[in-house]
């Protein structure tokens, strides 16, 4: 073993699959890219972090919902570029050509263009770290979607896209929720 930059050691947890949030709220929804998230239970709720540089972090504060939508690799380099702008500046679903879905539980659009969206409740906002925890409402997936890898954030500007999935399910099974 050799030593390695403090500075760098969250590029070997980071990555967990980037996101798309969107929110409603003002002058039209917007979204934003987020690639730290964490899973908190079985249970359907979840955790972002993000703060007052991005626009939607006070429509997360005052309206408490959102909407987590999954993209694909395919979409990697739409969701980045959504990222790299301001919904304060423009209207993300019509820069990019995103299609938003009425959801059912929340005013937030679900995004048509990705796999799978997530109604969420904001439940909790732990201000000083700039965490939400959410609990969801409704999920949705588009079976019919061709693509179906996610990718995943390094944090340096590099990506890693879902390969190979290899399958232990036997071994967990004791520890595997009721229908999972």
């Amino acid at each position: 073993m050799k030593p390695f930059p403090l500075n760098k050691a969250f590029t070997f947890l980071e990555p967990g699959p980037v996101i798309l949030v969107s929110t409603a709220g003002g002058e039209y929804p917007n979204i934003m890219t987020l690639s730290w998230t964490m899973v908190l239970d079985f249970s359907p709720r979840f955790a972002f972090m993000t703060g007052p540089w991005n626009y939607s972090c006070q429509a997360l504060i005052k309206h408490r919902e959102c909407v987590i939508a999954i993209p694909t690799v395919d979409m990697s380099k739409t969701v980045v570029s959504i990222g790299a702008c301001s919904g304060a500046e423009v209207n993300k679903f019509e820069k990019f050509k995103l299609t938003p879905l009425k959801a059912e539980f929340v005013n937030a659009p679900l995004i048509k263009e990705c796999y799978a969206n997530i109604e969420c409740r904001v439940t909790d906002y732990i201000k000083n770290h700039g965490i939400f925890v959410l609990d969801a409402e409704a999920a949705w997936i588009d079976e019919k979607r061709k693509e179906k890898r996610l990718f995943h954030a390094i944090g340096d500007g590099r990506f890693i896209a879902d390969g190979e999935k290899i399958s232990h399910r036997k071994i967990m099974a004791a520890k595997l929720p009721e229908g999972v």
